[in-house]
This record gives C-alpha cells, sequence and structure tokens, in this order.
C-alpha cells in the first residue's frame, strides 16, 4: 500500500509566512544616528566664514595717525558660502488589485513605502560623503569635496598608527579643540584594534553604547563611528587604503561643526499619497526628502587621505 506523498501533502498544506521584510541591503554608518539636523526656511543656507581679521601693529608712545602702520589699517575679510538644499525622491507603485487581494501577510503598501524611505535615507548618507554637484549638479556636496586643502593630509598610502590619529584630532580647532566624531570604514576599525593589541591588547579600548543598543569603539574619548560609504582604494588587491574624518558636529549656532540640513516646512523623509495612476492601475504615494549638509567652520574638520588599513 502506496503512503502519501510529500507532493500530495504539499496541496493542501500551505507553508508558514513570517510577517515583514528581513534586511539584506545594508550598508553601516553609525554617524547617522547622532547626526544633527538643522531646520531651515527657504530652499538655500548662506553664511559667513571669517577670511582674514582685521590688521594691528604695535605704536609708539606719542604717535600720530601718520606714523601708524599700513598693517593696523587692514580690514577684517569674510567669504560667503551658500549651501543649498537638493531635492530626493522615491515613488511606490502598488497596483490595486494586489494591494487589495493580497496584503494578509504583509501589507503591500506599506512594505514598498518603508523600502522607499530606506532608500532615500541610504542615497543621502552616500551623498553626505562622495555626494559632488560638479558631476552631478542634482547632487548637494559631500564631506570629500568640502573638505578644506588646509584640513588634510595626504598619508601617501602609509599604514596607519595612532600617531596619526592625534594629528587628525589636533587638526579639529573650531568647538575649542572638542572632537565629537571621527568616521571611518570597518576595515580602519579592525586596524585600530590590532594597533591596539600591539599595544597592550585590546581590552584596553574604551566603548560607548549609542541609542540603538550599539557599542561605539572610542579613541581619547572620541566615538569611532564606522561608515561603509566611505570608500576602500583598491578594494580587490592586497592593499588596502581609506579616507578617515574627523571632526565636530555643530552646536545649533551655525559657526562650529557639520551638520545636516532639511527644510523647515517638510522637514525629513515625507510621505504623500498622489492617488490613482491615469494610464495604470497602480496607487502612488510619493516620498521626499529636501536636505543637504554644511561645514559651518573649515577648522571643524580634519581628513587623513589614503590610510593604509591592510597590507
Amino acid at each position: 500500500m502506496a503512503s502519501l506523498t510529500l507532493v500530495e501533502a504539499a496541496k493542501i498544506q500551505q507553508n508558514p509566512l513570517i510577517s515583514g521584510i528581513i534586511e539584506s541591503v545594508v550598508t553601516v554608518n553609525h554617524m547617522y544616528q547622532v547626526l544633527p539636523f538643522d531646520q531651515i526656511v527657504g530652499n538655500a543656507l548662506l553664511y559667513t566664514r571669517e577670511n582674514a581679521i582685521g590688521g594691528v601693529a604695535p605704536i609708539g608712545i606719542g604717535g600720530g595717525s601718520n606714523t601708524i602702520p599700513a598693517a593696523a589699517k587692514t580690514p577684517a575679510t569674510f567669504t560667503p558660502v551658500t549651501t543649498p538644499l537638493k531635492a530626493l525622491i522615491g515613488d511606490a507603485l502598488v497596483d490595486h488589485f494586489i494591494d487589495t487581494t493580497m496584503g494578509n501577510n504583509n501589507n503591500q503598501t506599506a512594505v514598498q513605502v518603508a523600502s522607499k524611505a530606506k532608500g532615500l535615507g541610504r542615497e543621502y548618507q552616500r551623498q553626505f560623503i562622495l555626494g559632488d554637484s560638479s558631476v552631478d549638479p542634482l547632487e548637494f556636496d559631500g564631506l570629500a569635496k568640502l573638505m578644506p586643502a588646509a584640513q588634510k593630509i595626504d598619508e601617501n598610502g602609509a599604514a596607519m598608527t595612532l600617531e596619526m590619529l592625534d594629528e587628525g584630532i589636533s587638526g579639529v580647532k573650531a568647538k575649542d579643540g572638542a572632537v565629537d566624531f571621527i568616521t571611518l570604514p570597518d576595515a580602519a576599525i579592525r586596524k585600530y584594534f590590532s594597533l591596539l593589541r600591539a599595544a597592550g591588547g585590546a581590552s584596553i579600548a574604551e566603548f560607548r553604547q549609542m541609542p540603538d543598543g550599539q557599542q561605539i569603539p572610542l579613541y581619547r574619548g572620541i566615538p569611532m563611528f564606522r561608515n561603509d560609504y566611505i570608500p576602500l582604494l583598491n578594494p580587490s588587491g592586497t592593499v588596502l587604503e581609506t579616507d578617515i574624518y574627523l571632526g565636530c558636529f555643530d552646536d545649533g549656532s551655525r559657526k562650529t561643526g557639520i551638520a545636516g540640513l532639511t527644510s523647515t516646512v517638510q522637514n525629513g523623509i515625507f510621505v504623500s499619497y498622489v492617488g490613482e495612476a491615469e494610464q495604470t492601475n497602480d496607487t502612488i504615494t510619493r516620498l521626499r526628502f529636501y536636505a543637504s549638509m554644511a561645514i559651518f567652520s573649515e577648522l571643524g574638520v580634519f581628513k587623513l587621505e589614503q590610510v593604509q588599513v591592510r597590507a
């Protein structure tokens, strides 16, 4: 007598479907959790950086106007800066038939909207590091493009050392020398722990807990935020090089470090129900993010370029 086959049994058995989506597209950027965002009215922010202070000079007793050195008469000069907001957008289109008849385990529209929101956040984080309006006028300029020449050192492939980090920390001066972040890819963090082991053991590392519960390593009390949006140079080769950014967050004065920018009227990622598509059976939900980033003081950032993190 033949027993019930697996094929026949499967005809009257439905496998359970877990609600929700397991993420497989993940790029780590811990700094995004703590990055301050400044809301602005309008589509651009204008601010002025000090370029040169007014000149001064010593003068002898009884000196008159005709004896005042020319250097004492030079005025302060300034550099105006304009940082525009840029628009990021994503449309979630879901066939009305699918949305209304296939939502018993997962809301089809909600899943698509959540994915679009994730995509907007990821694109903002990419542009925050690599955005370049000279390559794509629709992008905002990121840290790599905005980094002032005087605030970076080309390590030219030299192996990462703790002394390099010390030098980068010393270069951040905008907030009385306070440094709020070191952001670097995971390969550089692994190299950091290797340096600690060589210096007496990785157990000497300090950590700080993030809002999501993650433990972030510290160097001299400064959080080292893993940021996988910072590219690795020669990733397919044996030798790995990368860039390391250090700096401070703006304190709300718009005069110190870095901050994200977004619109006051529509701040953050906002969702609008557009309605029924005219030519198809789709319903449309639109997500927008009007955003940018600013380096208010050029002394609020520093960059170590082409640091070797693996030989």
